[in-house]
């Protein structure tokens, strides 16, 4: 009988001793969790989805950012209005614009494509260098009135002018009259 009751103390405190160790176990878990907590979240939310009714704000904030530091190398920063407005289709365009601005490691160039078919070029830009600007954009066909979904297709160029990477960026053509 002695020998069954070591036997319940011994179980008994095995039980216990395990039951400590959870306890430890979830007290280092919440304490980890709570830390986290405290720790000061970014200054800027990730992942924005632009839209219409936040695309000039989201183009201001990239614009100031992109004026106040370098881009990393093989990157680039989109410095450029996300809709084209064109009084008629032969006019130069009165709103279009786009910057290689200065912090941006490579010079560029851009083809416009339409979205539906994009062996369908719509313009090709001369080469942008760093800090420069291209405005006063026409295009060599004269588009019909409408509203075109475009792609943008930015290349990146060494300095042998030599396409480096690419970067696809969506546009909106519109052509008034």
């Amino acid at each position: 009988m002695a020998k069954e009751s070591n036997s319940k103390n011994d179980s008994l405190k095995i039980v216990i001793l395990i039951g400590i160790i959870v306890l430890i176990a979830l007290l280092i878990t919440i304490i980890v969790i709570l830390l986290k907590k405290d720790k000061p979240v970014e200054e800027r939310p990730r992942n924005v989805v632009v839209t219409e009714d936040n695309v000039e704000e989201v183009y201001q904030e990239i614009s100031e950012r992109a004026t106040n530091r370098e881009t990393a190398p093989g990157f680039y920063t989109v410095t450029m209005n996300p809709t084209w407005h064109f009084k008629a289709g032969e006019d130069v365009s009165y709103d279009a614009v786009v910057e290689n601005v200065e912090g941006n490691t490579n010079d560029v160039y851009f083809d416009i494509v339409l979205e539906s078919d994009e062996s369908i070029v719509l313009y090709e830009s001369p080469i942008i260098p760093r800090g420069g600007k291209l405005k006063d954009i026409a295009f060599d066909e004269k588009l019909e009135v409408g509203t075109y979904p475009c792609v943008v297709i930015y290349h990146l160029v060494d300095e042998n002018q030599q396409s480096v990477s690419t970067l696809r960026v969506t546009l909106t053509i519109i052509v008034e009259e």
